[in-house]
């Protein structure tokens, strides 16, 4: 029976640090912590990552790659309202697999150029393809919106995305942030743009809705 190969010790650290960033936040997890965890000398460790900062910056990599390719997709073609919720929940999908990044956003900008100027180009390409959306929408007559309004929308979106964690956390400082909170956060920025929606897109975000509340 063939084995599986053991993972390398690089990619060990990379999951392992970001289950630890993910669940203790990255201010609280030491080099030392995670080669505890491991079961391995931190000299181990360190022959493969100098320091922590070069650990996050290579789980932010793996993320900017990933996150560009959810960007990217809804491009491809106009969408419509079930796309957009898909999207969406694709999208915060993304943003809890590498929660840290966002809960932590603003003491890591802080601290690190390469984040700070690769999260501004996320940023930039959130609005983007937000705009591309609402855009799509309108050309297919489900949305009625002018340029402004689809550039405060667009903005309105990538501001509750990338903070919804936040505010979820500090609504409640004491439980732990779970995964229905994503749920809620795409219904927020869905909500923000139904009283754009016109005719079937209507119809078709109230009976979403209503599946996502339960009535």
């Amino acid at each position: 029976m063939d084995r599986k190969p053991k993972r390398r010790t690089r990619e060990r650290v990379i999951e392992t640090s970001l289950r630890l960033f993910n669940q203790f936040g990255e201010p609280n997890v030491t080099t030392t912590v995670i080669s505890d965890e491991m079961g391995i000398s931190p000299g181990n460790l360190y022959y493969h990552f100098r320091n922590k900062d070069e650990i996050i910056e290579e789980i932010f990599r793996v993320f900017e790659r990933e996150i560009e390719q959810t960007l990217a997709a809804p491009g491809e073609r106009p969408s419509d309202v079930e796309d957009i919720w898909l999207f969406l929940h694709v999208l915060f999908e993304l943003i809890w697999k590498y929660r840290f990044l966002y809960r932590d956003l603003n003491d890591l900008l802080s601290r690190n150029r390469v984040i700070e100027t690769h999260f501004r180009r996320i940023l930039e390409h959130s609005a983007r393809t937000a705009t591309l959306l609402c855009q799509g929408m309108v050309a297919a007559g489900q949305m009625r919106a002018d340029g402004r309004e689809i550039e405060v929308l667009a903005t309105n979106m990538v501001v509750v995305s990338t903070y919804w964690l936040s505010y979820e956390y500090v609504r409640e400082p004491r439980n732990p942030v779970e995964g229905p909170a994503l749920g809620r956060g795409v219904y927020q920025v869905m909500a923000m743009l139904a009283p754009h929606f016109q005719g079937d897109a209507r119809a078709l975000f109230d009976k979403l809705a209503n599946q996502y509340l339960g009535e």
